[in-house]
């Protein structure tokens, strides 16, 4: 294998690099919605050579605007590219000017293709006794390959000298511009010898030689034994003006004037400023905390210097409390303050177990204080203990006109209520501040947010704490590093909502969002977290234990079928059982090449082969028992008696709530293995569970944003709506309409709302698609509202970039403009699904606001909000009343927003969930 002396001359060849970035994932684009995709592809590749390599000598190369001297010899070369796509030319700009301020010259030279300018400068290289190494993935390249050049190719890991060249091509690199020459080349328009291809091409090479010898004798090329051998020379002579066309056009030019020749092209200091700035535009976040934390990859360590000091923040004001003398100042600006910022220390993230370790506040930017009270390591310093500071603290901490902000005020406000105060005052939270603005723009931590807002890299738990199994609770990290860690913490909540805020407000409608939606259901959620869900651990035991004899009963199927025992749960066997020895067509493959066995693909070769239907279901019968049956014992907490979910307000993009250990969202209910996981969920004794679920929600909002007037008139007369799309669609009356009819119109239904196309409806009910577009047709003459809804909205997400929600949530497609079809196609889908799934999350969650306010103020005793699950909200409500609450429940919620159609809630009763659903 070649191999690589130290220190090589690097040329990368960055038009090559751009052209691959741009059309391999992830595509990017950041919060403003501007792609991204390419500039991370390209710096991702430098920084991979930098670090491998560590040159001193390095040059990135890209093809100048205008035409080349290809252009003058043959008109047509390359005439057929399309032109550079708007996505990717908004690109190129900032692309160069990170890849300068990296230190890397960059070049382009006028009139020569960047293949020239690498081939000249390896040229003089290897006159100066340097040894060039060309990073692309040009197979043109292979041309310039000797003992002083070698190819890599950063995103296959793949590296080239000769002899590699030979393995692959066939020949050495002495004959790829013949190769190329005789195959000619439809990417560049290069014409070659009609009729030649690769496998045709290296015959002739191998058996006779390069151009010069074939045309010395073509009629020795009929004596090969290649396939049309004998027809060979003609073609070879009444093409020879298009070989010596094609040899020129392929051959890479080695003189090419240049101002500056490869001694000179050095490798120079980052400059740090100018990348903090421009990693935070493009929002490459990992990238901007190396640099803040002088991490950077690309930096030099010879001429490095510290990152830019208004990049970060200065922690020398910062103050730690240890006396009453301390805090008493502190408390008065705390009541004096407009808002201030405050942040708990704790021993757990679970707020169940989590003890109070310390407390900090910031009162302006800078001006910030740690207040330890529990840091109990060997000769940690007196600090101030609970029971004398609660009560001091607790009329600032429960004073609702002292306003405070936090980011993920919820587990703070857990926590302290765990020590008896009730947190109020609560005017803003940064992580619902950001998620309001947008809620796709990235993560909403407060790590990411600094860096994405301040251009700070924050102090991270792993730097005071530790990492893995040794990582320290906060009880246990020395003041001296405590301390900074967490009144920065304070510190950059204050500044970042400083920050954030004025952006939320800038639009009334994520102002009323953040207002009436996100931040009053802090409290709410905290409480639910709180009081948990009663389980019954010995009903899921058995559970487990019959899942597992299926398990085993499947498994035994699975190798019967198969012929052989193999992993079920190893995607490598799978593939080796499913494609190389029972040989199922190959569906769709992974991003490296190989067949894919997604839940999707074998979903669709189940319906024709037995083993991947056996392994769905073993799949999904392993998941339930692994995530629920096993593990959902595990999880009741010791004290309590009870398990309590974490439910997240800024994760998904729509709005929606989602939840974890355990993810209440995921528990199937389609099957009766899922079903009756929710009948362990269960209500304590004298109460019983009461699930309140809306019908066919997002139907209902259709019919309001489309205000179609068959489907307002379906659901204001009470009617089946999917037999009443089923009567207009097949032309038949409300009492004739079939079951099968019902489904299909069922799909038809909802496929919509998600952007299903005619091929998608089709492969769901299994007709042709024809039939399924007809249906479809037939449906949109019948609803024209739901059509022009439809259209309305694609056209308003791709003039604004977003969509909004009934009550102005507004959500973000960063694809909407993308020139990649199947990209913007999905973002299109997107754009029509999501306000109507937004605008569910919405009216969940101010069903929730008014539930709980009734709860609070009437209902106290008789009744507790448990679990939001999708659509519903799970009560247990004393036995005795039940009914009657269910029914309150269920006009509460129904009212909690006015539509043009009802909202139509189910509420039902059980001794455990799946009873009540």
């Amino acid at each position: 294998m070649t191999t690589i002396p130290a220190n090589p001359f690097v040329l990368v060849d960055g038009s090559s690099y751009l052209y691959r970035a741009y059309h391999s994932p992830p595509h990017l684009t950041n919060s403003a919605g501007e792609p991204t995709g390419a500039v991370y592809g390209v710096v991702n590749m430098l920084r991979s050579l930098l670090k491998q390599f560590d040159p001193s000598h390095i040059a990135v190369v890209f093809d100048a605007k205008g035409k080349t001297f290809r252009d003058d010899m043959f008109p047509e070369y390359k005439a057929q590219r399309p032109s550079m796509p708007d996505d990717l030319r908004c690109q190129i700009a900032p692309l160069h000017e990170i890849i300068r301020n990296m230190g890397l010259p960059l070049l382009m030279v006028d009139g020569v293709e960047a293949d020239d300018v690498i081939g000249t400068l390896a040229r003089q290289a290897a006159a100066e006794g340097r040894h060039t190494l060309i990073s692309t993935g040009d197979k043109d390249m292979a041309q310039l390959v000797d003992e002083h050049v070698t190819l890599i190719n950063t995103m296959t890991d793949t590296v080239m000298g000769p002899v590699e060249v030979e393995q692959k091509y066939g020949i050495p690199p002495t004959l790829i511009i013949d190769f190329l020459a005789l195959m000619g080349d439809k990417v560049d328009n290069i014409p070659g010898v009609p009729g030649v291809g690769e496998k045709t091409a290296l015959a002739m090479l191998q058996g006779i030689g390069g151009l010069d010898a074939l045309y010395a004798d073509p009629d020795a090329v009929a004596t090969l034994g290649f396939r049309g051998a004998k027809t060979m020379p003609t073609k070879l002579r009444d093409n020879q003006a298009a070989a010596d066309m094609s040899y020129k056009l392929a051959t890479i030019k080695l003189d090419v004037p240049l101002e500056k020749l490869p001694e000179q092209l050095t490798r120079t200091a980052p400059d740090k400023d100018a990348l903090v700035k421009l990693f935070g535009q493009m929002e490459f976040r990992r990238w901007l905390a190396e640099i803040l934390d002088g991490e950077g990859e690309q930096a030099n360590p010879v001429t490095d210097s510290p990152a830019s000091s208004a990049a970060a923040i200065d922690r020398s004001g910062y103050q730690t409390l240890f006396t009453k003398a301390d805090l008493m100042p502190w408390l008065e600006k705390l009541a004096a303050a407009p808002l201030f910022a405050i942040d708990t220390e704790t021993t757990s993230l679970d707020v169940q177990e989590a003890k109070l370790v310390g407390i900090s506040f910031a009162v302006a930017p800078g001006e910030a204080a740690y207040l330890p009270l529990g840091h109990d390591y060997l000769g940690a310093p007196v600090q101030l203990s609970l029971a004398d500071i609660l009560p001091l603290l607790k009329p600032v901490l429960e004073d609702p006109k002292i306003l405070k902000v936090g980011q993920n005020l919820k587990y703070d406000l857990a926590v302290l209520s765990n020590h008896g105060i009730e947190l109020a005052g609560i005017a803003f939270d940064t992580m619902l501040e950001s998620y309001v603005f947008n809620s796709v723009a990235g993560r909403h931590d407060m790590d990411s947010l600094a860096l994405k807002y301040l251009s700070h890299k924050a102090i991270s738990f792993e730097e005071v704490a530790g990492k893995g199994a040794k990582q320290l609770t906060f009880n246990q990290i020395e003041m001296d590093q405590a301390a900074p860690y967490a009144a920065e913490d304070a510190d950059i909540t204050l500044r970042l909502h400083q920050t954030i805020w004025p952006k939320v407000e800038a639009d009334a409608s994520l102002t009323k969002v953040f207002n009436d939606i996100e931040l009053p259901l802090v409290p709410v959620l905290s409480r639910m977290e709180r009081h948990g869900v009663l389980i019954d651990s010995a009903m899921l035991a058995g559970q487990s234990d019959e899942l597992g004899i299926r398990l085993a009963e499947l498994e035994k199927e699975a190798f019967a079928v198969a012929g052989e025992e193999f992993n079920l749960s190893s995607p490598k066997q799978l593939q080796a059982i499913l494609f190389d020895k029972l040989s199922l067509p190959v569906l769709k493959k992974t991003p490296k090449g190989a067949p894919s066995t997604a839940e999707e693909t074998l979903q669709e070769l189940a319906l024709d082969y037995p083993l991947p239907k056996l392994i769905l279901e073993y799949r999904g019968l392993a998941k339930l028992k692994s995530t629920y049956t096993d593990k959902l014992p595990r999880m009741v907490n010791a004290g309590s008696g009870r398990v309590h979910t974490s439910y997240h307000q800024a994760v998904t993009a729509t709005g929606r709530l989602s939840s974890s250990d355990p993810n209440l969202q995921n528990i199937p209910i389609r099957t009766a293995e899922g079903r009756r996981v929710r009948q362990a969920f269960i209500a304590p004794a004298g109460r019983v569970i009461v699930a309140a679920d809306y019908s066919q929600i997002e139907l209902r909002i259709m019919a309001h944003l489309s205000k179609d007037a068959g489907l307002l008139k379906a659901f204001k007369e009470g009617l089946d709506v999917h037999k009443a799309t089923a009567a207009e669609v097949f032309g038949v009356t409300l009492d004739e309409v079939t079951t099968e009819q019902r489904r299909r119109a069922k799909a038809i239904n909802f496929g919509l709302i998600y952007g299903m196309s005619a091929f998608g409806l089709s492969k769901q009910l299994g007709i042709p698609r024809h039939e399924a577009q007809s249906y479809m047709d037939t449906y949109f003459e019948r609803y024209p509202g739901v059509l022009e809804y439809m259209e309305r909205t694609r056209k308003e997400a791709e003039q604004q970039g977003y969509v909004e929600t009934l009550f102005g949530r507004r959500l973000h497609l960063p694809d909407i403009k993308a020139r990649n079809m199947a990209r913007k196609k999905a973002a299109e889908r997107a754009a029509i699904n999501a306000p109507m799934q937004g605008t569910a999350a919405d009216i969940i969650k101010l069903a929730m606001l008014k539930v709980d306010h009734w709860i609070q103020t009437e209902g106290k005793q008789r009744l507790v909000m448990v679990m939001q699950v999708h659509d519903e909200l799970v009560f247990e409500v004393e036995q005795a009343q039940a009914d009657a609450l269910a029914k309150t429940l269920s006009q509460l919620m129904s009212d909690a927003v006015e539509l043009d159609v009802p909202l139509l809630v189910e509420a039902g009763i059980g001794d455990n969930w799946d009873q009540a659903h």
